[in-house]
């Protein structure tokens, strides 16, 4: 492990060599090899850092132009322009109320403290101001914090239009 403070000269030692506009690692091996230490690059930088040295000055022209890369916050709302199918699609999901989905478990409706090791801890209430928030409470599936329901009811979100098995089923049957 590195000493906590520098000595002055091995300071000025790297205040010379980062002037001459060499890297942290070209400097610290001078340095190293000059007092016999065994400084590190990370070591140069904090002590550059809290010496007030911007470090070696680097040209502003890169080698080779990097791809940039637009991240979704820096587009501004007025080049996002929905189409009016867009509009009418938002519109037609909004006309319709949604489905809640229901697992098939009678819930315990334990509190957080009545909870043990193997108990489901799928959430129920807690939508209205004031509302207790109660848990399953039954046995839940292992590997997983829900019950065997609670855990579908979570990783399936969309229900397929069709189960596959009953699409295979009518497909055996019309074939036979």
């Amino acid at each position: 492990m590195e000493p906590m403070n520098w000595a002055p000269e091995h300071s000025d030692a790297l205040r010379q060599q980062l002037a001459k506009g060499q890297s942290f690692s070209e400097a610290v091996k001078a340095i190293n090899l000059k007092f016999n230490t065994d400084y590190t690059r990370n070591a140069a930088i904090g002590r550059a850092r809290r010496m007030g040295l911007a470090g070696p000055v680097r040209s502003s022209a890169p080698a080779e132009a990097a791809p940039v890369a637009v991240r979704i916050s820096e587009i501004r709302a007025a080049e996002f322009v929905p189409s009016a199918r867009h509009w009418e699609r938002l519109a037609a999901c909004d006309a319709k109320p949604a489905k809640l989905r229901c697992a098939a478990v009678d819930p315990r409706h334990l509190s957080l403290t009545e909870l043990e090791f193997g108990d489901c801890r799928y959430p129920y209430g807690g939508d209205e101001e004031g509302e207790a928030i109660t848990f399953c409470g039954q046995l839940r599936r292992p590997g997983s914090s829900y019950c065997a329901p609670h855990f579908h009811l979570s990783r399936n979100p969309v229900e397929p239009e069709g189960c596959l098995a009953d699409s295979i089923l009518s497909w055996l049957v019309a074939a036979a």
